[in-house]
């Protein structure tokens, strides 16, 4: 039994549960609307940000040749950020995405979810 009060535990379930598909990332939100747990937020800000880069990177995929390479290496890149993402929601870490994570925090840092 854990008689440790000042602790609290990651609610690493729900922060992974962000970085599964759209509809996973809006469970997480509805998840911790009422809680806000700060390690949960952070993930959903994280997961967010990957949602909104890989619109980015869809549509600059029609520019032509060039979108060739943004589909591939876009692609890739993204799967390294969402594979990152989940690694750390899953190992309790409040770590932020490689490369892009610091500036998702700072353009998402007003919306409270």
């Amino acid at each position: 039994m854990d008689t440790s009060t000042n602790r609290k535990t990651p609610d690493k379930t729900t922060a992974a549960i962000a970085y599964l598909t759209v509809i996973g990332l809006i469970v997480a939100i509805v998840l911790n609307a009422n809680k806000r747990d700060d390690f949960v937020s952070f993930h959903i800000r994280q997961s967010v940000g990957i949602l909104f880069f890989s619109i980015v990177i869809m549509f600059l995929t029609a520019i032509p040749f060039l979108g060739v390479l943004i589909y591939i290496f876009g692609g890739l890149f993204l799967l390294v950020l969402w594979i990152a993402g989940l690694i750390n929601a899953l190992g309790g870490k409040k770590q932020p995405v490689p490369v892009l994570g610091d500036k998702f925090e700072e353009w998402l840092k007003d919306i409270n979810l």
